[in-house]
């Protein structure tokens, strides 16, 4: 009876071995500035917001018109928040060991949608705010951002890291006052 039972055991728990998660970052690889490259902007992020069905660690897609699915073992690196938060940062500070500088601006981003459908898109619809340090003036944008993406993970992932890219140029310009259009592509 023990010999059966301990059989059933580890058949079962063998049964429930699950595949490995696989962990995914919007932060794209660090690449050195080239020589007289100048440094990054210093805008201070203050606060990043996204919808409470993506923020998670688990990557979450869409399937049809209404449905989600969260994957189980594809995961963020840091809940979504973090991941975008980072992924700004690293595209709007000074590179480490930079010198210490005042920061130029202060931005608030609120991810209105965070999509992501496989062999189709990631969409990035964000509303955000620009302040400068200097000034009493503030950028304000609704940008939504749609990049194709294939059929696997790492190209999905790497849209969205398009699409965070694309952002980051938008606000780089809105604080040297060149944005002519909130809109971004799409």
């Amino acid at each position: 009876m023990a010999l059966a039972l301990g059989i059933v055991l580890v058949l079962i728990l063998t049964g429930c071995a699950s595949e490995p998660v696989n962990f995914h970052t919007l932060v794209p690889a660090y690449v050195a500035p080239a020589d007289g490259q100048a440094p990054g902007l210093d805008i201070r992020i203050q606060q990043v917001t996204v919808p409470a069905q993506v923020d998670r660690t688990q990557i979450v897609i869409r399937q049809g018109r209404s449905g989600l699915a969260v994957l189980e073992t594809e995961w963020w690196g840091a809940p979504l928040v973090d991941e975008m938060h980072s992924a700004l940062q690293y595209r709007l500070n000074p590179p480490p060991g930079s010198p210490p500088t005042q920061p130029k601006a202060a931005l608030w981003v609120d991810v209105q949608r965070f999509d992501s459908v496989f062999g189709e898109y990631a969409l990035l619809d964000v509303k955000w705010r620009l302040k400068p340090a200097d000034s009493s003036a503030e950028t304000l944008c609704h940008t939504v951002l749609k990049t194709p993406a294939g059929a696997d993970m790492e190209a999905l992932v790497n849209a969205h890291q398009t699409n965070l890219i694309a952002l980051a140029a938008l606000i780089v310009d809105a604080s040297h006052g060149r944005l002519r259009s909130c809109a971004g592509g799409g």
